[in-house]
């Protein structure tokens, strides 16, 4: 974990000088589900420990497989007829502010036009703390696993897997999966 910390801070500082980030590699969660709750977790010990000296805000606005409802990009690859609804940004809001996200944002836009989109974003407060650690690995677990099972539920067999494996990785963490009906049996009705 100290070598977690040391990259997390030799990436924010080097040698005195600050270098400007710019793109995808400024965006501050560019990582897979489990990479962002290390990342979380290494800053806020970091901070914990004084190799940071002030708390830290994470963000994500959109872009990304749970904060995005877009037919026309983000989930233009469901394909049970949901990636015409904005339910999965709203639900990726509210479920990121029922696990300790400081604010969460629910907005439209976010590159493909005013009504072709609906953007759930947030941002979380690291301090240090335990209470903020437990939010952040909670959050950010969250944030990715509502869109991935949501693709999950829409046959995607790589979003199955990955729902798998998450639950059996994080502890007490029990996402309703889908139940695939036999075709056969569909047949008959």
């Amino acid at each position: 974990e100290d070598v977690q910390i040391k990259a997390v801070v030799s990436t924010q500082s080097t040698g005195g000088r600050n270098q400007m980030v710019v793109g995808s590699q400024a965006r501050i969660l560019y990582s897979n589900q489990a990479g962002r709750a290390r990342i979380a977790l290494a800053f806020n010990k970091a901070i914990a420990s004084g190799h940071i000296s002030a708390p830290i805000v994470l963000s994500r606005d959109h872009h990304d497989v749970s904060g995005t409802d877009s037919p026309f990009r983000e989930t233009s690859n469901i394909t049970d007829g949901s990636m015409w609804c904005a339910d999965m940004a709203v639900q990726n809001v509210i479920g990121g502010a029922l696990r300790g996200a400081t604010y969460v944002s629910i907005h439209n836009g976010g590159g493909v036009g005013w009504g072709e989109v609906m953007n759930g974003g947030f941002g979380m407060l690291l301090d240090g703390s335990d209470d903020a650690g437990e939010k952040a690995r909670s959050m950010l677990n969250w944030d990715v696993s509502n869109g991935v099972n949501r693709r999950a539920w829409d046959g995607h067999p790589l979003a199955k897997e990955a729902i798998r494996k998450t639950q059996e990785r994080v502890p007490g963490y029990d996402l309703t999966v889908c139940n695939e009906t036999d075709p056969e049996l569909l047949k008959t009705l």
